[in-house]
């Protein structure tokens, strides 16, 4: 019998979703406002380009970021990017406040340490739940104030 895999989404930041949709809107705008009447094919294939990163890639980050728990590994998506943690390489989980870039859309955040020297950064929305579900599968973590 295989165990089921459990899914937590990201906690959100008010003030990251509304930085996430600001940057969003001003690439929208840029784009829009320095459209020329006559751009060259090269010039609207580039501004078309810049439109879909700089509109899509924070939509993406916000609508998709999100753990998921399976037999085996920890599977982290943040939009296009993804990360796979062995759960066996998983040494510790604490909780954090680092400002540091990772797949976390809250500053309330769960270090995950992993391998020798590994981490990530995590948010996710039930904390409890989501170290709770850790620790049915890998019993021999080390949970540090959560």
């Amino acid at each position: 019998m295989s165990e089921t895999a459990d899914t937590f989404p990201s906690k959100v930041d008010a003030w990251l979703a509304a930085l996430l949709l600001a940057s969003a809107l001003l690439v929208l705008i840029a784009v829009i406002t320095g459209w020329p009447r006559q751009a060259t094919l090269a010039y609207a294939v580039l501004l078309v380009a810049l439109l879909a990163l700089g509109t899509g890639l924070p939509l993406w980050v916000l609508a998709a970021t999100g753990y998921r728990l399976e037999q085996d590994a920890l599977a982290i998506r943040c939009g296009p990017f993804r990360w796979r943690i062995p759960l066996k390489d998983i040494r510790a989980v604490e909780p954090s406040r680092s400002w540091l870039s990772s797949p976390a859309l809250s500053l309330d955040r769960l270090r995950i340490r992993h391998g020798r020297a590994g981490q990530v950064l995590v948010s996710p929305k039930d904390r409890q739940a989501f170290v709770r579900a850790l620790r049915r599968r890998n019993p021999h973590i080390q949970i540090e104030g959560v």
